[in-house]
């Protein structure tokens, strides 16, 4: 949302609005009903390995669209800002890539780390499309209520695809559960929270009536997915937001500590056996919905690899791993990931690629928000950007989702992420006016 300056009124961008309008619409329409929905859970299928890789159309319809953004954001006046800050991304992705290259599955790696970038491109260019604040609001309102519709619909039309059932040959066990369009509760339960901030948000940018359906219809879906962790953390992170925004010296720690902790009562207490018995002793489920069998046998794999991992793509799933007969000794050879994001970039990209994601996902959004003026600090804008981030950036300590090409999640903390960066140089900008230019930022 390009402002003529960082405390002006907004004014419309110079691309045309309605090629803006569509590219968003279709990104987000992408990520968050996708072109596959209503996964069928019952067939033999779903236990390949292979099974959650992308299909042809799909990378199809990623091609063309990171083409059409990247055709857009290159002819935008603030196509500079396109994946920033740029050092720190090539050293990224750099090290994915040879990390991958010397892994005995280069080819996933090469192709999750092109995919990975193409993801990070299209999310620094996604806020280029709205013309204003406004027409970010309405455009993120009505792609909210169309998700709800297909979930809601899903539900009358074919429950059979869109509620958990007993005959699902990995996880019967949440049978009566709804899931919607999307291929798991979890997913279903993550989607609702972040569809509930941009609920928040559309009642100040846009209409108070379509952010209210869209907080009370995600709150109603949330809680018929019984996802325990996404229903605590809904709450949890507009408090934990808010003490953010009014105490500026909690900052670091609570996004630096809340994490650090959050993993050491999460995967430490699998791995060292007395932190896990103070755990349970908290009455707090030391198995974490048995996840400690994955983390010991990741963290395991990650001691024989710790510098340069198993490369990008190279553990999860892979057919020497699922069929290496390990599952004599544990099943988490069989799991689809580590339900830890800090622990599967670890185990993929050893503990420099972990350094260099933590700079970007954690210091970086620091410093980004450091910069902002108080007035800009409370805008509803930036309320936003701090509960997507803040909430993947903990929800990371509990389920996998860092570098997921595909996932609406990472997809939202990208271009969360962008924002307040562009919202840091907007009133970076604001304060030091070039004479021979004028002064633009993102709101």
């Amino acid at each position: 949302m390009p402002t003529a300056a960082a405390s002006g009124p907004i004014v419309q961008s110079k691309p045309g609005a309605w090629p803006g309008q569509l590219l968003f619409m279709a990104v987000f329409l992408f990520f968050w009903i996708t072109l596959d929905p209503f996964l069928d859970l019952t067939g033999a299928g779903i236990l390949d390995p292979s099974a959650g890789n992308s299909s042809l159309l799909n990378q199809i319809a990623a091609v063309l669209l990171f083409c059409c953004m990247l055709a857009y954001g290159l002819k935008h006046p603030l196509r500079g800002t396109i994946l920033q800050p740029r050092a720190l991304m090539l050293i990224l992705f750099g090290w994915f890539l040879l990390v991958s290259l010397i892994s005995g599955h280069p080819m996933l790696g090469i192709k999750g780390t092109v995919l990975a970038i193409m993801v990070a491109i299209n999310a620094s260019i996604y806020l280029l499309l709205p013309q204003s604040e406004r027409h970010f609001g309405q455009m993120l309102g009505w792609g909210t209520l169309m998700m709800l519709g297909v979930a809601y619909g899903g539900l009358i039309l074919s429950p059979q695809l869109s509620i958990h059932q007993a005959s699902e040959l990995r996880e019967p066990m949440n049978a009566g559960l709804w899931r919607g369009h999307f291929p798991h509760k979890n997913s279903a339960a993550a989607a609702m929270v972040i569809a509930a901030f941009f609920g928040l948000f559309v009642m100040r940018a846009w209409s108070w009536l379509a952010g209210a359906l869209i907080v009370a219809l995600c709150f109603l879906f949330l809680i018929n997915t019984g996802g325990k962790s996404s229903m605590a953390m809904l709450p949890a992170i507009i408090g934990v937001a808010w003490i953010f925004e009014k105490f500026r010296f909690l900052r670091a720690p609570i996004v630096l500590g809340g994490c650090g902790l959050l993993n050491l009562f999460s995967v430490g207490s699998a791995v060292f056996r007395p932190l896990g018995d103070v755990v349970a002793s908290l009455g707090i489920d030391a198995t974490f919905t048995n996840r400690s069998d994955i983390w010991r046998f990741a963290f395991s794999a990650l001691a024989e690899r710790p510098v340069t991992g198993y490369g990008f793509r190279g553990f999860w799933q892979t057919s020497d791993l699922v069929y290496s007969g390990g599952t004599v000794e544990t099943w988490a050879v069989t799991a689809a990931n580590g339900h830890n994001s800090y622990l599967d970039i670890a185990l993929m990209t050893g503990i420099p690629g972990l350094v260099l994601t933590l700079i970007w996902l954690l210091l970086q959004p620091l410093r980004s928000i450091a910069r902002l003026p108080p007035e800009r600090e409370r805008s509803p804008l930036t309320r936003l950007y701090i509960r997507v981030w803040l909430y993947a950036v903990f929800s990371g300590g509990l389920e996998s989702f860092f570098f997921e090409g595909g996932n609406l999640v990472w997809f939202t903390l990208l271009f969360s992420l962008n924002g307040l960066h562009l919202q840091s140089a907007a009133a970076l900008t604001a304060r030091t006016p070039h004479p021979a230019r004028k002064a633009e930022a993102h709101a």
